[in-house]
């Protein structure tokens, strides 16, 4: 189980420097501007992470954050304040809060057993119990998730491309994203609108 959690625990780490990397070298503005519809923005992943990291592997395990989140003691995170980084919130700030939230985490991480319980007091009563395993498996999907999110909006913002990029140069991923929309393009002169099947969630 130990080499189990070791792998996960490096999971973890990958995607958190993953979502860091893509705030490099960009300015105040790109880092906060809203990027979709909903409002996506790179340094809000950022910030919602964090607090994440305190609460699902701290706070849940009798550990709570050695710092105060304002919009977790003043109930606006359930009105979506921990999505973006307020005027007096520097950039500064919000990363140095993720990496002091995952310096944190990594402690529950070292010190306890995968079997260690612990509990989510917003949860529903019946799902509140849980254990150390199930919470980090969910670390690892959180943050995982907002990487990739963050890897599509700093491409959106200056084209800057994740991992990958360097498979092709800039006339090779012009061609790629040609056939791309090439293909899209014989499904909307058809209006022919598809299938999409998805399986239903369980549980």
């Amino acid at each position: 189980m130990s080499d189990v959690k070791a792998e996960m625990h490096r999971y973890l780490r990958e995607s958190r420097e993953r979502l860091l990397s893509n705030l490099d070298g960009l300015g105040e503005y790109d880092l906060r501007r809203p990027m979709t519809p909903t409002g996506t923005n790179l340094l809000g992943l950022v910030k919602h992470l964090a607090g994440l990291e305190y609460l699902y592997l701290g706070e849940c395990f009798n550990r709570p954050a050695p710092e105060t989140l304002s919009w977790v003691a003043d109930g606006s995170i359930w009105q979506g304040a921990d999505m973006w980084a307020t005027a007096s919130e520097t950039s500064e700030y919000v990363i140095g809060l993720y990496r002091r939230a995952c310096v944190h985490a990594d402690r529950t991480i070292d010190e306890l057993d995968l079997a260690a319980p612990g509990q989510v007091a917003h949860w529903p009563q019946e799902r509140r119990d849980t254990s150390l395993g199930a919470l980090l498996a969910r670390m690892v999907a959180e943050t995982a998730q907002h990487a990739g999110h963050a890897d599509i909006v700093r491409e959106m913002i200056d084209g800057h491309g994740g991992s990958d990029h360097d498979m092709f140069d800039a006339e090779e991923w012009k061609r790629y994203v040609t056939r791309i929309q090439a293909t899209a393009d014989t499904f909307a002169a058809t209006g022919d609108p598809g299938v999409c099947v998805r399986s239903r969630p369980q549980g």
